[in-house]
């Protein structure tokens, strides 16, 4: 018989509230699908009797929403209950990938439906995205608070690498209509899940001035802190060259030097096996200086491009790639950290809308002038020209006094509390006493 006053033994950590693990498992969900998707629509587009161009398109079409919509989606996260947000962004999503699915199963799908329903799909992200990272710093708090995140992100790492390889599997197997019709079932768990979550601790936030006064209430935080802003230049820049490298060269020089998509596919999954590793090594390794370690972490960045300028065999190719995967990791993990400690909690999601729009704003254009800059330099010369950039506006920002000297607090700026579970009445959530 088991004592009354035995311990009982708790089956997740005191940091993994209910509202922590309910988005978790919907992310989970949500990468399955969403990277099989993404395989999916290109094989789409193709055996529809598209072309690299049009699959081009299809990808634009998901792209510029994003860009257009980022800064209201992050406003309106702010201002409604952010669950709320994010499960009618999910059912849009469910609903154009849906759509998408009967489109291709039923056979001829026309190019303009197929870039329409993925601008849908895009216009989705571009609300959620905002809602989804406010809410997920909201749901933690204190010492665990980096902890948590690198769980987080090595189970949505984990889920989009696995994601990716099965809908590859499942395309070959039984076609892109069924990936597509399992990714809008993937939205369609994931929003349920979501409609679980308890907005309860956080705090009723008054009337603002409309939907304008929020942005500039959101630019005002964002533009105030100069560790912040030049971060996100930083990858406005990083991102779109290395986007550009990835989408455009990347495949140009498997299929000429390195033997085909498959070592290309390979090198992908070292990379995503390298995220998966480096959200583990951060579950373990606190950084005092958040912003300095995760920046010189981004110097690794560069790598893949100079690998695919030499080119580097894939043995190479694939090592470097694993091991940008974990550095960015370190960088992401302390990023998420240093926002969750240093951003007022009814101004996350605005901000967190400047953040992703300063990281994809960019990439469009990259990628169609990828093309041009082939043609103008050549191919490897446009390469090593992606690497310098990526480490030319990474040493820039860390003449920024605050990259160098942020350092994580023990006790964070106090906030609402997350929720606590019924079982957990009795003691503070993540252990703080």
């Amino acid at each position: 018989m088991i004592s009354p006053d035995a311990p009982v033994r708790r089956r997740r950590p005191d940091w993994a509230g209910r509202n922590y693990s309910l988005l978790t498992a919907s992310a989970v969900v949500t990468n399955l699908g969403s990277h099989g998707a993404l395989i999916a629509a290109a094989f789409a587009v193709l055996e529809s009797g598209g072309d690299g161009g049009d699959v081009g398109l299809v990808a634009a079409a998901r792209t510029l929403p994003l860009v257009v919509f980022l800064l209201i989606g992050g406003a309106l996260a702010d201002r409604l209950p952010r669950h709320r947000v994010m499960v009618a962004a999910n059912a849009l999503n469910c609903v154009s990938q849906g759509a998408f699915a009967v489109l291709v199963l039923a056979g001829d799908p026309q190019l303009w439906q197929m870039m329409l329903l993925t601008a849908l799909g895009g216009t989705g992200h571009a609300f959620f995205s905002p809602a989804a990272e406010g809410m997920l710093m909201s749901s933690v708090t204190g010492e665990q608070a980096s902890r948590a995140f690198a769980v987080f992100r090595m189970a949505m790492q984990g889920a989009a690498l696995g994601g990716a390889a099965l809908g590859g599997a499942m395309v070959a197997a039984i076609g892109p209509g069924w990936v597509l019709a399992a990714d809008a079932a993937a939205f369609a768990v994931a929003g349920a899940l979501r409609s679980f979550l308890d907005v309860s601790h956080i705090p009723a936030r008054a009337p603002g001035g409309g939907m304008l006064s929020d942005l500039r209430e959101g630019w005002q935080e964002f533009s105030s802190r100069p560790w912040l802003w030049g971060i996100v230049v930083q990858f406005s820049i990083a991102n779109a060259v290395v986007g550009a490298a990835d989408a455009v060269y990347g495949p140009l020089v498997a299929r000429d030097h390195l033997g085909g998509a498959g070592p290309w596919g390979l090198a992908l999954g070292f990379f995503g096996a390298g995220t998966v590793a480096g959200a583990l090594l951060m579950t373990r390794w606190k950084p005092r200086r958040l912003l300095l370690w995760g920046t010189l972490c981004v110097f690794p960045l560069a790598l893949p491009s100079a690998a695919l300028a030499i080119p580097a065999s894939v043995t190479v190719l694939c090592a470097v790639m694993f091991l940008t995967g974990v550095t960015l990791e370190v960088f992401g993990v302390s990023w998420m950290t240093a926002l969750h400690q240093e951003i007022p909690e009814d101004k996350l999601s605005r901000v967190a809308a400047y953040d992703w729009f300063g990281s994809v704003a960019m990439v469009p254009l990259a990628t169609a002038l990828a093309g041009p800059a082939e043609s103008a330099f050549g191919r490897s010369n446009a390469l090593w020209g992606c690497a310098t950039l990526v480490v030319v506006v990474t040493a820039a920002v860390l003449c920024v006094p605050d990259v160098r000297n942020l350092t994580r607090r023990t006790k964070p700026v106090a906030r609402s509390a997350p929720e606590r579970d019924s079982a957990d009445a009795e003691r503070p959530v993540g252990g703080l006493g």
